[in-house]
């Protein structure tokens, strides 16, 4: 498709048709096309395209949009905006995100753009709210393997001083909409530099002084360089969420202030904050938020009474209850496994197989648990430093019984109960097979309990706070599973389920050694959605509180 300023609308149709019947693509050249006139042009039609071809006034519009970042091909594409209207309104704000365009709406930086109009800013502001929606989202766990190799790359370079996600990535949202990082750094042009030559660099679709977005697995990943001085300011900034910025902004205007990308700034202009984060938060009479709560709900009234709580974080995870190995549908050995524990220090773990009734490529037999055990006493020996239980996830059957006798499953160190499928049952009898699993004395788990499927199946719809109660009652722990397919409970469910009494504990649920640490990253960053602290946590305990858990329940106590 071309176009160029001033062309007719008739020229242009009659030349688009003739660019597209003859494969004029984005790199293509149209001198041929001038030197070679095919039958079916007109000489009006080959003059326009001649005068804008040797002007350099035309635009082929699928090359202009491959050099835009994502959410501004998404804007032209909502029909707000022409081809000519989308640049002109980006090299005026130098916007290249729903969170550029918004602010720039908000502080009015459209009204000066001569090529757009009152109706095409007032359809730039309302097509924002629905971009939001339309803009393909990525889960999580596509995101994290995505960014990583730029953030490594990032960290290790000595142009730079830190580097952190942003946006819901960085909330820890279990899919994501922009990818981007920020990077602080007084050299933008060397870090740029040294991230294009990254392998994992497909094509890069927009570079500036400051910003770079590159194609990455068809995905936009996007780095934003920023001065150090004012690095906390845009961090704040692009983390958002749009409705925690709001509230910030409407504080900040109460006390006389305003905030924007670029800091803090008192009423005569003087700029009080930007360098860090605390910096700005401080500015505003607040303590630093976390991220993965800056959801626009109550944390700021929280964060201002003093009452924020203390997360929990990685540091607080003493082992990792829920894992899977070759003896089910893992894909590493218990060796393998343990291995990949003991490099991250620690205390204790659980290998978790599924049993007979699971849909899983492989299950646990009775004689399989046997012979699982004896391989767990000889890894048992080969590290010595990490005590390694013998657990079960077993299935809970369409009767509320389970699929392992007790017999075999008091055998076991641990045990993990879980619903796989709903068997055409309606909500009320999946919570009658859960209230039975968590009562029955040897169950000390329910994992996943919504057995959601990231981003393909929303989740059991049931009454979580009669669940949540009953945990407490019979004291059944209730799982954050970190697996990105289930990132369950999510964060809403999970500060319900502490609310009620409830003990947590935060898993990978990892079938491969060499993702038990981010799945456990996933876990933490979606119970500190939560609004998790350590003391909710049984795996934030020492091994001796969670045996005694265990043996409390199994007793009756």
């Amino acid at each position: 498709m071309i176009r160029g300023d001033g062309i007719e609308e008739s020229v242009f149709l009659r030349a688009d048709a003739l660019t597209r019947a003859h494969g004029i693509g984005a790199d293509a050249d149209l001198g041929p096309l001038f030197d070679a006139p095919p039958p079916e042009s007109d000489a009006e039609t080959l003059k326009r395209l001649r005068q804008m071809f040797e002007a350099g006034g035309w635009v082929l519009v699928e090359s202009a949009l491959a050099d835009l970042p994502a959410d501004l091909r998404w804007l032209y594409e909502s029909d707000a905006v022409t081809i000519e209207q989308l640049g002109a309104l980006y090299r005026a704000t130098a916007a290249t995100s729903l969170v550029d365009l918004a602010a720039a709406v908000r502080d009015g930086k459209l009204n000066g753009i001569e090529a757009l109009d009152a109706a095409a800013e007032a359809r730039v502001a309302a097509a924002l709210p629905d971009l939001r929606v339309r803009v393909p989202r990525v889960p999580l766990g596509r995101a994290a393997a995505l960014v990583d190799p730029f953030l490594i790359a990032l960290r290790s370079s000595g142009a730079v001083e830190w580097a952190e996600p942003a946006g819901s990535l960085r909330r820890g949202q279990e899919t994501v909409g922009d990818i981007e990082i920020v990077a602080s750094t007084a050299r933008p042009a060397d870090v740029l530099d040294e991230i294009v030559q990254l392998p994992e660099v497909a094509r890069v679709l927009h570079r500036s002084q400051r910003r770079l977005y590159t194609l990455t697995e068809r995905v936009q990943v996007g780095v934003r360089t920023v001065e150090p001085q004012t690095a906390g300011a845009a961090l704040v900034h692009l983390t958002g969420s749009f409705g925690h910025l709001e509230a910030l902004r409407t504080l900040a205007a109460a006390s006389g202030l305003t905030l924007t990308a670029s800091g803090v700034y008192a009423a005569d202009g003087a700029r009080l904050a930007a360098a860090t984060e605390q910096e700005v938060y401080a500015a505003l009479g607040l303590p630093l938020i976390p991220a993965e709560i800056r959801d626009g709900r109550d944390e700021i009234e929280r964060a201002s009474s003093g009452s924020l709580p203390q997360l929990v974080t990685e540091r607080d995870i003493r082992g990792d209850l829920h894992m899977h190995s070759t003896w089910s549908d893992g894909r590493d050995s218990v060796e393998a496994m343990a291995a990949g524990c003991a490099a991250l220090r620690y205390e204790y773990i659980a290998i978790t197989d599924h049993s007979p009734h699971s849909a899983a490529s492989r299950n646990l037999t009775a004689d399989g648990a046997k012979k699982q055990a004896d391989e767990i006493a000889a890894v048992r020996e080969r590290h010595p430093g990490m005590t390694i239980l013998h657990g079960c996830e077993v299935d809970i059957l369409t009767d509320g019984s389970l699929d392992f006798s007790d017999r075999i499953l008091e055998r076991f160190d641990i045990v993990l109960a879980s619903l796989h499928e709903p068997a055409g049952q309606s909500p009320e009898q999946l919570l009658r097979r859960y209230i039975a699993a968590m009562r029955h004395p040897l169950v000390a788990i329910i994992t996943h309990p919504t057995n959601r499927l990231v981003p393909i199946r929303r989740g059991y719809d049931l009454d979580y706070d009669r669940l949540f109660a009953e945990a407490a009652d019979t004291r059944t722990v209730v799982e954050i599973d970190g697996a990105p397919a289930h990132l369950d409970l999510d964060g809403a469910l999970a500060r319900r389920a502490i609310a009620a009494g409830a003990t947590v504990c935060i898993d990978s649920d990892c079938h491969r050694a060499d993702l038990l640490e981010r799945q456990m990253r996933f876990g933490v960053m979606t119970a500190r959605r939560g609004w998790v602290e350590a003391r909710h946590v049984l795996n934030a305990r020492p091994l001796a509180e969670v045996r005694g858990a265990v043996a409390a329940k199994r007793a009756g106590r």
